[in-house]
This record gives structure tokens, C-alpha cells and sequence, in this order.
């Protein structure tokens, strides 16, 4: 029994951009939340910035991906052929 895939349309990509502008505000809301309140100073609000926020988006885009379905495995590779 083979599985049958269903590629994400525009209602997925849609979604995925809508995610990742939510959980970037999150994230933005969260480190300005945190220095206001005081409890981080303004050098660490920088790293969290610089370092932080970046790979935290790569997560944010990663997790999305695999929930809206554009996550591919060793089932969707094609082999490829070189002309002669």
C-alpha cells in the first residue's frame, strides 16, 4: 500500500506566514515584556536579538512546516538522471 501525498496549497502557505509573523511578535512581545519588567538589561536584550530571536524563528518555521505538511521524507525523492 503505497501513501498518497497531498502537496499544501495556498491555504497552507498562507497559514505558515500567518505563524510566522504570530510567532514573531510573540517572541518580540516576550524579550520587551522581559526587559520592561527588568529582568534582563539591555546587553541581553541585544544577544537575545542577535542570537537568540534567529534561531528561534528556525524553530518557529520548522515546527510549522511539519505541521502544515511540507515536511518531505526518503518517500518523496525521485531519482535523478543526467542526460548523456
Amino acid at each position: 500500500m503505497s501513501k498518497f501525498r497531498i502537496a499544501p496549497g495556498p491555504v497552507a502557505a498562507h497559514a505558515f506566514s500567518l505563524g510566522l509573523k504570530a510567532g514573531a511578535t510573540l517572541g518580540l512581545t516576550v524579550i520587551a515584556s522581559l526587559y520592561w519588567f527588568g529582568h534582563i538589561n539591555l546587553l541581553l536584550v541585544g544577544y537575545a536579538l542577535v542570537v537568540l530571536f534567529p534561531v528561534y524563528l528556525v524553530f518557529v518555521a520548522a515546527g510549522l512546516s511539519v505541521w502544515l505538511g511540507y515536511s518531505k521524507d526518503s518517500t518523496s525523492l525521485r531519482p535523478v538522471y543526467r542526460r548523456q
